[in-house]
């Protein structure tokens, strides 16, 4: 590591720590030519694949995307940060395990909805609607029978409460 002061390339470490949530060390250097000191932050360096948007478009993946979608689907919902940033990490994670250098938008749409469902109700219908574009109520309907159908018995409330009128008006559940 060359000494940011004077340019000479031989300096030492004096201490390392290891961030919080362990994903960074902070090492603490000193120049062995002018005695200056200064930090230096090392963090893991993995590539995560290529995002395939639906128009064909490729970007990097930007994690500042991926939270502002979770904070979209969770504003004013009873979720901790900390809750976030698993569910977060969980995406990332998925990500990370996959081998492939690109992946359409449509799995990390699909992470994040998993990731969501365990979460927030509310905020897994938000998203979905939005990510799979629902017309009309019938799509709010069959995405909210899918989900309680799927949830009965994980502890969380039911969404509608209650005896629950399907769209068929006549078909009581």
């Amino acid at each position: 590591m060359h000494c940011p002061y004077c340019q000479h390339s031989d300096t030492r470490v004096i201490d390392s720590r290891v961030s919080d949530d362990g994903t960074t060390i902070r090492r603490r250097r000193e120049c062995e030519a002018c005695g200056e000191r200064f930090s230096t932050l090392e963090t893991i360096e993995l590539k995560l694949p290529a995002i395939v948007k639906s128009d064909g478009r490729r970007e990097n993946f930007d994690a500042r995307k991926l939270r502002q979608g979770f904070d979209r689907a969770l504003h004013k919902r009873p979720v901790s940060e900390e809750q976030i940033e698993v569910g977060v990490r969980a995406v990332i994670h998925h990500l990370r395990m996959t081998t492939e250098r690109e992946l359409q938008s449509r799995r990390v749409g699909e992470f994040v909805m998993a990731e969501l469902r365990k979460l927030d109700q509310v905020a897994f219908v938000r998203f979905a609607s939005v990510y799979r574009k629902f017309e009309d109520a019938a799509d709010f309907r069959e995405e909210l029978d899918r989900l309680e159908h799927d949830l009965a018995g994980e502890g969380q409330l039911p969404l509608l409460g209650g005896d629950v009128v399907s769209i068929d008006k006549n078909k009581k559940r």
